[in-house]
């Protein structure tokens, strides 16, 4: 094994796959000339060595001795020396961003001599004690793995014997009595005593931070984000600087521009006299950044300079921690800020604008999942409604739902169907499950830097956040908050609704209704895109979208209605209509009459009464696609779809003994004769048509008079006939003749001269796998990859998901549904198959995909790389599809990997 650790100065930001991104970024700083504490970093390679095996790797120990003793001559200190003490931090780290996942551990070095050293060398006796509290705390929870309500109780109970609600009246006294209550927790707890050995203490800091890739929140977040489980986190060992030693110091957090809505400016928190993590826990309410110019104008103007300098070197919004140490500035931290979806629509704009980025990288900075974050719905009017508070507005977006308290409630009741809104004090990594559960998150502390703030922000979900007018009982699962009238007061218990509104910052009682959302208004022509910042945006970056990419988007539609909301939001054709859905509501006694026909001349009379209610919805759809292609896929679902569930039906005749009528008793013989062990498999698509005279020849035939119909009214038709489920070129040979037959009938009829083209959907393996056959009896493709995925994985879609989807999600068989996004090492090399083989057999063959992967971002650019010609989806994402489609061209010229 390589070089296990680096110091500062030898990495840069190009490393994150070794450093991680904390490593990377703190030694970008160091190169930068910016004031960086001095440190060191182990890399992932190390800690995947450690989780593999479960001991740290041959020659680490020394690496860290080499390092930590230049760290040493650096400081001018010694770790843990007694008389003048050199404390650490030790941090995790990893290639991406996984806020509050991983463990950090704060002043290692403390002990019970060293404590006396550093309350000496900072001529603060209580500052040493709460930093010596501070280690001992965190490294009972992180390291020694004890719960930390025994801790936060002592706390409690210190503050009330003050008689005080703050940490910052407890003096020397107080938090020396405090550190020895918390020494009896651990050795309570763990059968030792708390770690006295400095060297001791950072090596078990090490390996507690490794142990935190796998803690389950990590992992969960992980899932959520899809970020690959073996990447493993880097830690990295800094020197500590202090932000807890008086009103001279303090610590905070900035952004470059806004993270919730993308505008330029000042924003951040800023705490005075603590340390970092106060403000990330949103423990303390922190006052805004700007108030730092009044406290220390000195480090507000050079932390500005530094702002600037960060975000013209990484071109991009810039996420940063800092601490001041008796007025000096220390940057502890920088990385690419998450944002929300309008704010990284906002920010790639303006920084295209500013000429620090082109338009190709701005739309590599957005993605298909925040364009479909903003065409969400929005609050709509709320005079009306009652509001409890206006806090801060950390992740916007407007939710509904009833008040939980705790992680495990949120994601209990969100299981069942219910929509809850997470309401807390303040969030730590263990609520992520009630995170991910709820529609959106309240808490009364914390601000935009929070850890409820950061998470939400990164997940797309609805956050207020430091809404201290809220009392939150958790225990009694209540909160209360001042009413409008004297001396009255609101209080919501768990289990009322009420809305909360992420861009503004509103809390309703209640539930508020909801509107449509600009950008939706925007694609739908009926806002004009300069009329709105967001939507201009949005309109630039998919203008950029629509001229870079190759593939065509088009929609599944199966109304005139559909189909033309599909064009307002850009569909260049219809990629499956599903003429089955043409079959349901009263149309049903008509395929029942075909069902229940005793002969030849029965069924061809039920066949004739549906043809023109076909033809008529042919007509509304071609008409929508003037000038478009239109696939209509003939009648897919086997038969017993239209008939009455067998148990009920059963029932009711066994119930009407001889009473029930013929036709029911007519529709139990016919049910039970379709009825088929595993439908799905069985008599359906192409095997229908075929076993059913008239069937598809009805449906061809109206799909050409509606062709017909409409040159003759001056339109352009385009349509084309898919045959589906075809899994031998026999089968496709037969149902082309008939069809061909039709066309030619409908042709001499009407005078029209058609071309429809018929092809037919690879949705069958045996089809993708014999593709070179197929082709040769087909003039195009349509990739059905719903069906394919469920054959190809042995999955029944409607009973797997589920069943036990979740739990394979849990275990890391797979990191998200396969039916949500395309297999791509299995059902993709299926794809590929049908691809290479059909063109080889049919050059310049027309291929697509028309399964709900269409619409899926990841999949798109699947797509993209296949060599597909166009994807379809349903008509609300198309804009994503089209984005997306973009994307997989400029992400593809930059080396296939996405810039963020």
């Amino acid at each position: 094994m390589g070089k296990l650790v680096y110091d500062f100065i030898e990495g840069n930001k190009d490393l994150k796959d070794l450093l991680g991104g904390k490593g990377a970024n703190l030694a970008e700083m160091t190169n930068l000339g910016l004031p960086v504490p001095p440190g060191f970093t182990i890399t992932t390679e190390a800690c995947r060595h450690y989780l593999r095996h479960g001991t740290l790797p041959e020659g680490l120990a020394a690496e860290v001795d080499e390092h930590l003793a230049r760290l040493e001559r650096a400081m001018g200190r010694t770790l843990g020396d007694p008389a003048d003490p050199l404390l650490v931090s030790v941090r995790s780290g990893a290639k991406f961003s996984m806020p509050g996942m991983m463990e950090t551990v704060l002043n290692i070095g403390l002990s019970d001599a060293s404590v006396h050293g550093l309350a000496a060398q900072a001529g603060n006796e209580r500052f040493a004690w709460d930093s010596y509290r501070r280690l001992i705390q965190m490294f009972g929870k992180t390291v020694l793995g004890i719960g930390g309500h025994e801790v936060e109780r002592a706390i409690d109970e210190a503050k009330r014997a003050k008689g005080t609600a703050s940490d910052l009246d407890l003096d020397a006294g107080d938090l020396r009595a405090l550190t020895e209550t918390f020494k009896s927790i651990v050795r309570a707890a763990t059968g030792r005593e708390f770690p006295q050995q400095p060297r001791e203490q950072l090596d078990m800091a090490i390996r507690a931070v490794f142990d935190s890739w796998n803690a389950e929140r990590a992992i969960l977040y992980r899932r959520q984000e899809r970020i690959p489980g073996d990447l493993g986190t880097a830690v990295s060992v800094v020197a500590m600087v202090f932000g807890n030693l008086g009103p001279d110091s303090g610590t905070g957090v900035a952004f470059t521009r806004d993270p919730s809505t993308g505008h330029q400016g000042i924003y951040g928190d800023y705490l005075q006299n603590a340390q970092g993590e106060d403000v990330v826990a949103g423990i303390r309410n922190t006052v805004p950044l700007q108030d730092l110019e009044r406290i220390d104008p000195r480090s507000y103007a050079e932390l500005l300079a530094i702002m600037k300098t960060l975000e013209n070197h990484y071109q991009d919004l810039c996420d940063i921690e800092f601490t001041i140490e008796r007025g000096k500035l220390w940057m502890l931290q920088t990385r690419v800020g998450k944002r929300t979806a309008a704010a990284a629509f906002r920010i790639a704009v303006q920084l295209a604008d500013q000429g620090l980025i082109d338009m190709d990288e701005a739309l590599r900075r957005v993605t298909g999942e925040q364009l479909a974050q903003l065409m969400f719905p929005r609050f709509g009017a709320t005079e009306a409604a009652t509001t409890i508070t206006t806090a801060i507005s950390a992740s916007p977006g407007a939710a509904v739902g009833r008040a939980v308290f705790d992680s495990a409630t949120a994601a209990q009741w969100a299981e069942r169907g219910e929509h809850v809104i997470l309401v807390r004090r303040e969030t730590n990594p263990d609520d992520l499950p009630g995170m991910i559960a709820a529609q959106g998150i309240l808490t009364s502390r914390g601000g935009k830097t929070s850890h409820a703030a950061v998470v939400a922000r990164g997940m797309g979900k609805t956050c207020v956040c430091g809404a201290e007018q809220l009392d939150v009982d958790v225990a009694a699962r209540r909160f209360t908050a001042a009413g409008s009238g004297p001396g009255s007061q609101i209080t919501v218990r768990e289990g009322d609704v009420i809305s909360i509104d992420g861009t503004s910052g509103a809390v309703y009682l209640g539930e508020v209704p909801v509107v449509a959302s600009p950008v939706v208004e925007y694609f739908e022509g009926k806002l004009d895109p300069a009329s709105d910042e967001l939507v201009t945006a949005v309109h630039r970056i998919m203008t950029h979208a629509d001229a870079r990419r190759r593939l065509g988007v088009q929609a599944n539609a199966d109304t005139g209605e559909d189909a033309a909301r599909a064009v307002r939001f850009g569909a260049e054709g219809i990629g499956l209509t599903r003429t089955e859905h043409m079959f349901l509501g009263e149309r049903r006694q008509l395929v029942e009459r075909l069902i229940l026909a005793e002969d030849d001349a029965g069924r061809q009379a039920a066949l004739a009464e549906l043809e023109p209610l076909q033809r008529g919805d042919f007509v509304e759809i071609l008409a929508a696609m003037d000038g478009m292609p239109v696939t209509i896929r003939l009648l897919d679902p086997p038969l017993h779809e239209f008939l009455p569930d067998l148990t009920e039906l059963s029932v009711k005749v066994a119930l009407a003994g001889a009473g029930a009528t013929e036709r029911d008793r007519r529709l139990l013989e016919a049910v039970r004769r379709l009825h088929e062990q595993n439908p799905m498999l069985g008599l359906r698509g192409v095997r229908l048509g075929l076993v059913i005279p008239g069937l598809f020849a009805m449906q061809v035939r109206a799909i050409a008079r509606a062709a017909a119909d409409r040159v003759k009214a001056g339109g352009n038709p385009h349509p084309e006939i898919m045959i589906p489920l075809v899994g031998a070129v026999q089968e496709l040979e037969i149902a082309r003749e008939e069809a061909e037959k039709v066309l030619a009938q409908v042709a001499a009829e009407t005078g029209v001269d058609l071309h429809v083209p018929i092809g037919t959907m690879i949705e069958v393996p045996r089809a993708a796998l014999t593709a070179g056959q197929i082709a040769q009896a087909a003039e195009f493709f349509s990739l059905g990859t719903n069906d394919l995925t469920q054959m190809g994985w042995g999955f029944s879609r409607d009973d797997v998901e589920g069943a036990f989807f979740g739990r394979y999600i849990e275990m890391g068989i797979f990191g998200v549904s396969p039916f949500e996004t395309l297999d791509a090492e299995g059902v993709g090399r299926l794809v590929r198959i049908a691809v290479d083989e059909g063109r080889a057999a049919r050059p310049g063959l027309t291929i697509g995909v028309c399964g709900e992967h269409g619409g899926d971002p990841e999949s798109v650019r699947f797509f993209h790389g296949a060599g597909l010609d166009y994807v379809s989806c349903s008509p609300f994402r198309v804009p994503v599809a089209r984005l997306e489609a973009g994307r997989a061209v400029v992400l593809e010229s930059a080396g296939g990997s996405d810039s963020r």
